[in-house]
């Protein structure tokens, strides 16, 4: 499933070149062939003190008011922190710039600790997504 800037997901880079992809050009389609049916998203709440996790039809809705709602995402992958032999558990730090109009632009600086898995026709797919970012 080549089309040009889309990567396969054979292997695990693929799935950040997607990821990658998906924020630039706001693609829900791309976005939701990245995540597992199982899918859950969990962050740290720390005005709270809890942790939050959502399920994947959340997390489509979460990302498509992102995607609609700014103007440019500029999502850069850095370092791999930690990765398992296997691939299943890979820490990787992002900077993220989200911007909504020239006025008002966020600077997101983090860490994704994601456990990954193939499904049954070998695609790597995200299956927890742990936000670690300074958000």
């Amino acid at each position: 499933m080549d089309h040009g800037l889309i990567s396969s997901q054979s292997n695990v880079e693929g799935v950040f070149q997607n990821l990658q992809y998906a924020y630039t050009f706001k693609d829900t389609l791309i976005y939701s062939q990245l995540l597992n049916k199982n899918f859950t998203f969990s962050y740290r709440d720390y005005d709270l003190g809890v942790d939050v996790s959502w399920g994947r039809d959340e997390e489509m809705r979460v990302t498509h008011g992102l995607f609609y709602n700014a103007q440019r995402l500029d999502l850069i992958w850095n370092n791999i922190i930690s990765m398992t032999m296997d691939s299943t558990r890979i820490i990787r730090s992002f900077n993220l710039t989200v911007t909504f109009n020239p006025t008002d632009i966020i600077y997101i600086d983090g860490k994704v600790n994601l456990t990954l898995g193939k499904d049954i026709s070998n695609s790597w797919k995200i299956i927890h997504w742990v936000d670690e970012s300074n958000f």
